[in-house]
């Protein structure tokens, strides 16, 4: 399997899904703005979220994907087929009951989770409201993400990678049309969440009995697999979503600041997971089962070599995308969500969040290619420790940024303990012999910077002033932002190929 090509599959069926991402975006800043409404939504539906990501994308994910891989490549298909069944039965079990408490416990979980509303009964109820129709969701994103665990592992990353895309086109036909029949409209948001889960599980049930593994109902608590996968999953939670605490945590802080606070954190958190799914999250995919094909092969060459391509991949890519990111904040804003209710204040508020989230945008991919190197060892006391310290110093940093920064300060510290958390990563796997660079690392982050260089001129002269980008209709904004993109990509991988970078230099070979 080459590793480059399957890395553009993920990474294309990821922009497309990002893409649909931002025109719901836009459609619901131009409905709804940022307010009570979207504030009580963006809360309601971040627990679900979390959950996915700690439990199903996070640590699930990562304790399943290695042992799944063991199974597959030592095993055989009826043994493999039997994990699959018995974890599937308990993962169904434990998500029911969580859902359930999820809806009785509303109340508690959205003050828990966001207590300034409580003094605001309006904006606590709705939230309570919503949050009711989407925890549900947790149930159907957590059986995605198993189904994606195994067609990732069987290198079908095509339909994982697609998969996202229907909840997107939820979000966006549920806006549209059925805004006008639910009270309050912010209700339809709610369903859309939802809906989005159901379409997502259903596309994957196909392709899973394709390949013979479409779960069957098997409880089996004796299961050696499925203990391993649990005493692994446990600490995992922390391992892999200390940037998810902190977000939630950040919701916390946010929800006592201005109203809007939450809202502003959250479109600038969007733009910023463009880049993180379309190159952290679709290179660690890629990367798991292969990194835990090389660790259960007994072979520690081949296993740091293929984390120092996907280091030198992560870097080309995601500094550009955080130098992007911080010079067109102001135009992709303005572009992308600064219609309708969506105020000119929204935007500059959106606009000190984005700049603060860009300064930690490569720790936040890094952390996503370093921490497989753990988990496809079965390692997790290692990145557990780290995420501890992370999530600690990134909450000093949160009372230190809060007070003088707001909102954006939050979101500084997120960068930042990301880029703590990488660091860390790294050391510990440099000090373990896990990895050893590749020869020419120097040379290479040289041409980089002069690339990152010639890049940055080209885009401060193509942008203008930020004020152009504030009039003209949408069409205008968006034709301009696409060529000013175009013009800084060119001429950065241009400068690229004249330092001597080759598209050839970077193919391999995985699992």
């Amino acid at each position: 399997m080459n590793l480059l090509k399957a890395l553009a599959t993920v990474g294309s069926m990821t922009l497309l899904s990002r893409v649909l991402g931002f025109v719901r975006d836009t459609i619901i800043a131009r409905a709804f703005g940022a307010g009570i409404a979207t504030d009580a939504f963006f809360v309601a539906f971040k627990l679900p979220n979390l959950l996915r990501r700690l439990f199903a994308e996070g640590a699930f994910s990562q304790a399943f994907v290695p042992i799944l891989a063991e199974y597959k490549n030592k095993q055989g298909h009826e043994a493999t087929r039997d994990l699959v069944d018995h974890v599937a039965t308990l993962l169904a079990l434990i998500l029911f009951v969580v859902s359930v408490i999820g809806i009785l416990a509303a109340p508690v979980v959205v003050y828990l989770s966001a207590p300034g509303f409580a003094d605001e009964s309006a904006k606590f109820d709705l939230t309570v409201q919503l949050l009711r129709y989407i925890f549900p969701y947790i149930f159907f994103i957590s059986l995605v993400s198993l189904a994606s665990g195994v067609l990732n592992t069987y290198s079908r990353f095509a339909v994982p990678a697609f998969t996202p895309a229907l909840l997107n086109l939820s979000f966006i036909g549920c806006a549209l049309w059925l805004t006008p029949y639910m009270n309050p409209p912010v209700l339809a948001l709610a369903v859309a969440v939802l809906l989005g889960g159901i379409l997502q599980l259903g596309l994957q049930l196909p392709f899973l009995a394709k390949i013979g593994l479409l779960p069957r109902w098997r409880l089996n608590l004796k299961d050696e697999g499925v203990w391993r996968i649990l005493k692994l999953m446990g600490p995992a939670v922390l391992g892999v979503s200390v940037a998810q605490i902190s977000l939630l945590i950040n919701t916390i802080f946010a929800s006592f600041l201005d109203t809007g606070s939450v809202s502003w954190l959250y479109y600038a958190d969007r733009l910023m997971e463009f880049p993180t799914a379309l190159l952290g999250v679709a290179l660690g995919t890629i990367l798991l089962p292969s990194l835990a094909k090389h660790y259960a092969d007994d072979d520690p060459q081949q296993f740091s070599s293929l984390l120092d391509w996907g280091l030198r991949l992560t870097l080309i890519l995601a500094l550009p995308a955080a130098l992007g990111l911080a010079m067109l904040a102001v135009p992709l804003i303005s572009t992308l969500f600064f219609y309708g209710k969506f105020s000119l204040h929204d935007l500059w508020m959106t606009r000190e969040a984005l700049m603060a989230y860009s300064a930690g945008l490569l720790g936040l991919i890094m952390v996503k290619i370093l921490a497989p190197g753990f988990y496809a060892r079965q390692n997790i006391k290692t990145p557990v420790k780290i995420a501890l310290f992370t999530l600690f110093a990134t909450q000093l940093m949160n009372l230190a940024f809060v007070w003088h920064l707001k909102h954006a300060g939050l979101a500084l510290a997120i960068g930042l303990g990301a880029c703590i958390n990488a660091g860390l990563l790294y050391y510990q796997l440099r000090r373990h012999d896990i990895y050893t660079p590749q020869p020419g690392w120097a040379l290479f982050l040289l041409k980089v910077i002069l690339a990152l260089a010639t890049m940055g001129g080209a885009l401060w002269f193509a942008m203008g002033e930020e004020s152009v980008w504030l009039t003209g209709h949408i069409l205008a904004r968006a034709w301009r932002l696409t060529w000013v993109i175009l013009l800084g990509a060119g001429t950065y991988f241009a400068t690229l190929a004249l330092l001597g970078f080759r598209l050839g230099d970077f193919v391999r070979r995985g699992a």
